[in-house]
């Protein structure tokens, strides 16, 4: 699984830094870019195995990762 954050998202050190912890196998980034310029300038954002992930604040966007992470991203 693979976690990816964009250097320019607002809020994603928090969310990196918990996620590292918790989860420290997991291959989790912070990229220059990740592509998605339009959600990034709008809200905290990572992508996961390449699909977006938003939320409303970076505790939010935490907890969609948490529950992506458990379920065994992607679900399709």
């Amino acid at each position: 699984m693979k976690i990816r954050f964009c250097e320019h998202n607002k809020g994603k050190g928090k969310v990196y830094r918990r996620l590292k912890e918790e989860f420290p196998d997991l291959n989790i980034k912070i990229k220059d870019c990740i592509k998605q310029c339009g959600a990034c300038r709008e809200m905290p954002m990572a992508t996961v195995d390449k699909e977006k992930i938003t939320g409303r604040d970076g505790d939010d966007l935490y907890g969609k990762i948490v529950t992506a992470i458990k379920k065994g991203w992607p679900t399709h």
